[in-house]
């Protein structure tokens, strides 16, 4: 296991900032001491074309002092830095009180002293760099095997992280957390008459170890997706647009999930603190408990207690616990994703713990925690396996993997494109399209989803790259799905 800096696992520094921060009369303040270290391998063609092994420490403080937000952060672990840091953040803070409008207010928290370690059976890092070279490799070879039949080009990576984090503030809170994530996937291109379509497999980025690198598993998918690559690239096109009933599995619904659900449900967005990627909300807070946000079969469920999702961890970076709760109960809008800030001014009592930065350099934000489409209850008349859902589709489209997307500055319309399509006709699956998209409203989307897998079709799938933010911060999180039928959905061609 590779140690943070001495500097990191002590508590010398972080009692020190905390100490500056309380006699400066400040109402709150927290430190956060962060290590990083991010490895990332990638393989094209023949040939390695990336390896990046990078470490990365420092330290972020923020203070609230006469309702004002001060943060400053720097990478030099001492203890007069730690006093220089400190002073700056309250003359930010001093700054920032001239021009603020309402002051901040915060709600309440407990003071929590706890340690948390993402459970894992093998430390990425000490796998050898020439094991994980020589399985993209592998997989890479397999693929340019099928050169006769059109695979031009293949691509491969595997991508590790330990973040190791102390958290400290003036609540009296002192937690550190390690959190693990492992993440690999390969594609291949097939190229035939002046066309060029690629094909894609992953394992969805996750909070696991090693062990989540299944070699069996991936070079198992190489046939499947060489194959569908070479089908695809000569597929026709979608004959006529127009409604259809489109089947999406969870490699193509997750995406749909998080861009129509979880950052419209942002409260930070909401209540337009954030307007960057894509806007603001439609589903103010006049709504909540209102809105018909979908079919009342539907549930969108907060969980960072989900087991190895992206998003989980034991607090969030205000030193809040880990929480699950409904987002969307029944079709109904039920809730948001707060901070404390937020959460003050709904009129909560706490957080439900949803404050993440990316960074040691990043001050905190609500951001978008695992996720997930809760999977239909066997006795349910809109329950029904894949298979099902097929077979009882007279006229659809079948789709797997994410493609393009784009949606509107209020998150209501939308537009998405997937990786890999099937015409079904009569209830069975007559082969592939291509350049396939659809196009609907938020809200008439969930609300026409007619039938949803159950419990034993549930897949973890998820983001590790989710922008927000200016200057933008990067986080992950997971959207663990189900297949769903979705009826009468404007369907186009891609262009």
């Amino acid at each position: 296991m590779v140690q943070a800096p001495p500097q990191l696992i002590t508590q010398e520094l972080a009692t020190l900032a905390v100490d500056l921060i309380r006699q400066a009369g400040c109402e709150y303040g927290d430190i956060r001491l962060c290590h990083y270290r991010q490895q990332r391998l990638s393989a094209s063609d023949r040939s390695l074309s990336r390896l990046a092994d990078n470490v990365s420490s420092g330290f972020g403080v923020r203070v609230l002092l006469d309702g004002a937000w001060g943060f400053v952060a720097s990478h030099r672990l001492t203890p007069e830095e730690i006093t220089r840091i400190v002073t700056l953040a309250i003359e930010t803070a001093k700054g920032s009180r001239l021009t603020q409008q309402e002051p901040v207010k915060l709600v309440p928290v407990e003071a929590y002293q706890d340690k948390y370690v993402t459970p894992i059976e093998i430390d990425p890092f000490t796998v050898p760099i020439q094991e994980k070279a020589e399985l993209l490799l592998n997989i890479n070879e397999q693929f340019l095997a099928y050169g006769e039949q059109g695979i031009k080009k293949a691509s491969s990576f595997l991508s590790f992280t330990q973040e190791d984090k102390l958290f400290a503030s003036t609540v009296g809170s002192v937690i550190e957390q390690t959190i693990y994530r492992s993440y690999t996937g390969m594609s291949c291109t097939a190229i035939a008459n002046g066309d060029a379509k690629s094909r894609n497999y992953e394992r969805p980025p996750l909070n696991i170890g090693y062990e989540h690198i299944n070699t069996a598993d991936l070079l198992g998918n190489i046939d499947r997706v060489a194959q569908e690559a070479i089908e695809k690239v000569h597929a026709p096109e979608l004959d006529t647009e127009g409604n259809k009933t489109l089947i999406l599995k969870p490699t193509n619904l997750f995406l749909t999930i998080h861009e129509s659900v979880g950052h419209p449900t942002e409260l930070d967005r909401v209540y337009g603190y954030e307007a960057n990627f894509a806007g603001t909300s439609f589903a103010t807070t006049d709504q909540l408990h209102q809105l018909q946000y979908a079919a009342p079969w539907i549930n969108f469920v907060a969980d960072r207690t989900q087991s190895h999702g992206r998003s989980t961890m034991a607090y969030d970076d205000e030193g809040v616990p880990a929480q699950k709760w409904y987002v969307v109960k029944d079709g109904m809008l039920n809730d948001y994703l707060t901070d404390r800030e937020t959460a003050y001014r709904l009129g909560r009592g706490s957080s439900n713990g949803s404050a993440y930065a990316d960074s040691w350099s990043s001050t905190p934000m609500v951001r978008i925690p695992n996720l997930g489409l809760e999977p239909g209850k066997a006795e349910d008349d809109h329950t029904a396996t894949l298979a099902e859902m097929i077979a009882d589709t007279e006229d659809g489209i079948l789709i797997d993997g994410i493609g393009s997307y784009s949606i509107d500055q209020q998150r209501r319309n939308f537009q998405f494109g997937g990786d890999a399509f099937w015409k079904i006709k009569n209830g069975k699956i007559t082969g592939m399209l291509k350049n396939v998209t659809y196009h609907s409203m938020t809200t008439d989307f969930w609300n026409s989803v007619d039938a949803l897998g159950g419990e034993s079709e549930l897949v973890q799938c998820g983001t590790n790259m989710c922008g927000k933010g200016e200057p933008m911060q990067v986080a992950q999180m997971t959207h663990a799905c189900v297949p769903v039928r979705v009826r009468d959905i404007h369907v186009g061609r891609a262009s």
